[in-house]
């Protein structure tokens, strides 16, 4: 199982030092850049799920690409 943690930063030392004490579990901080990008991509997948539902309004790719 795979699971994301978001520590707070004076917390973080602490935690992964009493991971890394279990051999059962394995530890790998992410970078910036990648939290940002997955961050991105669960809002992302959220707001489908809401516009699916019909809690939210989406856009059409002709109005997407206008934007680019």
């Amino acid at each position: 199982m795979k699971l994301i943690l978001d520590i707070q930063d004076n917390k973080a030392e602490f935690i992964m030092e009493l991971l890394g004490n279990f051999n059962f579990v394995k530890t790998e901080p992410l970078s910036v850049y990648k939290a940002e990008v997955l961050e991105n991509v669960k809002q992302g997948v959220e707001e489908m799920n809401l516009i699916n539902q019909g809690k939210g309004k989406g856009i059409s790719a002709k109005d997407l690409l206008d934007e680019l």
